[in-house]
């Protein structure tokens, strides 16, 4: 399935929804070079789709005009892949995945073009009670909460990711069997966050952190007010917090003002 450019942008909105919609299991859905407006979410609910761009840099979905809907992006079925596009200025959520048994997320980018600031997004690249997630190679930067957050999930890879000038830049929540390597995390508040919460879905065990290159998060603490990461200390490199089972190794962590672990 092809979603060809058009003069309107909106033109381009709605076509690409109708492609999503009427999308079936094994179609992929290519989206052309451009920047692209959005004024609502859009949505996947079918199984085995894959969407495609044509690399961060030159397919840009711009949702600074949304209205309607948290999330910019949501994926509710089971193994689609998301590869090659970007997602800007997100009023809520970047991108979402929910009840997802296969998810993978590559060469993407999320990023809020103000920078750190309190009245950006919560979560840059977001998967949710969810299975067999892989993210690896793309780019979150601004996110208010957490850039990569993976949270009430299991088997779980977050490879040669760049996160920087998050409150969070890669989180690891009441999950299991988690893999972080080989990432960037660079300016935020907090680097690597692996905890967990109590009364949620699962508890959090099992998750290998290693070659990863933990630098200068010392961006001053923007979530805002009632947002748990809240409480993280501005130059914290990693936090590990009643979670089972972590191992840290061959990372490279350094010029954190607060605490490095």
């Amino acid at each position: 399935t092809g979603v060809q450019s058009c003069a309107l942008p909106i033109c381009f909105q709605t076509r690409l929804m109708e492609a999503l919609i009427e999308a079936q299991p094994g179609n992929i859905i290519e989206l052309p070079e451009g920047e692209f407006t959005f004024d609502t979410a859009i949505s996947l609910d079918v199984d085995n789709v894959i969407i495609r761009g044509q690399g961060h840099e030159k397919t840009i979905l711009n949702f600074d005009a949304q209205t309607s809907g948290g999330e910019s992006i949501l994926v509710t079925s089971n193994n689609v892949t998301l590869e090659d596009f970007a997602v800007i200025d997100p009023p809520s959520d970047g991108i979402k995945f929910k009840f997802s048994n296969g998810v993978t997320m590559r060469a993407l980018r999320v990023e809020w073009t103000c920078g750190a600031c309190g009245e950006n997004g919560a979560y840059g690249i977001y998967p949710v009670q969810t299975e067999n997630v892989l993210i690896e190679d793309s780019i979150v930067i601004g996110a208010s909460d957490a850039g990569v957050y993976v949270g009430q999930s299991d088997k779980i890879i977050v490879r040669r990711n760049y996160v920087s000038l998050n409150v969070a830049g890669i989180e690891i929540e009441n999950s299991s069997n988690s893999e972080v390597y080989e990432n960037e995390a660079l300016d935020n508040t907090g680097g690597v966050l692996v905890f967990d919460l109590p009364n949620l879905s699962r508890e959090g065990e099992r998750t290998k952190v290693f070659n990863n290159v933990i630098r200068r998060n010392n961006t001053t603490n923007f979530a805002p007010g009632g947002s748990i990461v809240g409480v993280v200390p501005t130059g914290t490199g990693m936090l590990i917090m009643a979670f089972d089972d972590v191992e840290v190794f061959d990372n490279v962590i350094e010029d954190n003002q607060s605490a490095a672990i």
